[in-house]
């Protein structure tokens, strides 16, 4: 079992994106995410957050919100329990991340981007302003096979 976090920094109808390419055998290879990684011994989310988003852009986060948790079961990796943020506020310049390309990219162009199908529904969640929510993803393979928002299926 896993416990990550994930982070979309959001600049008016933008967030920042990481473009993974930089990492041989990444699970998320050539896909575009937020920013965000697995917790260290001992860390919150809100820790983990802070952490990963400053190693990876150089930002410290000073206004950010936990919006939901989303449990990823693979036929393919273990269960991953990833702590979903968005931020509205940081300090700091950003430098180049070492395990992909940041991009500022506009929302409405996001699934027009190479991500998890998964992603999509957790980025709506977030543009509907959805409260803190529970979305648990099954995948075999790079397949989505079923979501459950809430305890419930969506079709």
């Amino acid at each position: 079992m896993i416990n990550s976090t994930l982070c979309y920094l959001e600049r008016g109808d933008e967030y920042l994106m990481l473009h993974r390419v930089k990492k041989a055998h990444d699970l998320n290879h050539d896909k575009w995410i937020g920013v965000g990684g697995k917790f260290q011994e001992g860390e919150s989310p809100e820790d983990c957050i802070l952490r990963e988003t400053w190693e990876e852009t150089g930002l410290t986060l000073t206004e950010y919100r936990y919006r939901g948790l989303v449990t990823f079961v693979s036929d393919q990796a273990p269960t991953e329990y990833m702590h979903l943020f968005t931020a509205t506020g940081w300090t700091g310049s950003p430098h180049p991340c070492d395990e992909g390309e940041l991009a500022w990219i506009e929302k409405a162009a996001l699934l027009r981007l190479p991500m998890w199908e998964g992603d999509k529904i957790f980025l709506d969640l977030l543009d509907r302003d959805v409260p803190f929510f529970s979305l648990k993803l099954h995948y075999e393979g790079d397949r989505l096979t079923q979501a459950v928002l809430n305890g419930k299926k969506l079709s």
